[in-house]
């Protein structure tokens, strides 16, 4: 009799961590996205990538989303994180290969991008500026097409390696050089 009661417990147990285990979370509204440069993923020899998150306007207005002269985590969720698999310029600034969070102050003409070293970061609530590693101011362009949800891309050149943002219709280049 123990031995079936052992069993049954048993049982039971394995089938409670079944149903458990079929819990699933909602699908985010904001879902996270890489771009990297090479973007072919059969190069082996990346140069930099970056991870964030594309929220979506929805009928709303940028600017409220992401508004002019505060510190914005540049896209959703979590703080976006750079990699950079190799030693870059930022303007004047030399940032070494490695991690880091990538925030911007939008505006209606230029944003402000900022390299901190600050990690796993939710947000831009705790941003710190005392941890800033590089800082550039870049001009806005206006786009012909809005964009629905926020995008990075990255392209390539001998130079270095240009991290374009678009949403809505502004567009930000941001220049990186070896």
């Amino acid at each position: 009799m123990k031995k079936i009661t052992t069993i049954a417990v048993a049982f039971l147990m394995v089938l409670s961590l079944n149903v458990n285990a079929q819990e699933f979370s909602n699908l985010d509204k904001s879902p996270m996205d890489i771009s990297s440069y090479p973007k072919d993923y059969k190069d082996a020899n990346k140069q930099m990538k970056i991870i964030y998150s594309r929220p979506q306007l929805k009928g709303r207005k940028l600017s409220k989303l992401a508004p002019n002269g505060e510190v914005w985590r540049t896209g959703a969720n979590e703080a976006a994180e750079l990699v950079l698999y190799a030693d870059f310029k930022l303007g004047d600034t030399a940032l070494k290969a490695g991690n880091y969070s990538f925030f911007t102050i939008p505006g209606d003409k230029e944003w402000i991008i900022i390299i901190s070293a600050d990690l796993n970061v939710w947000g831009s609530y705790f941003y710190n500026e005392k941890n800033d590693v590089a800082r550039i101011t870049v001009p806005v362009i206006t786009g012909k097409e809005s964009l629905e949800a926020f995008s990075i891309a990255l392209d390539g050149s001998d130079n270095g390696v240009t991290m374009y943002l678009g949403w809505d219709t502004v567009r930000v280049a941001v220049p990186f050089t070896k």
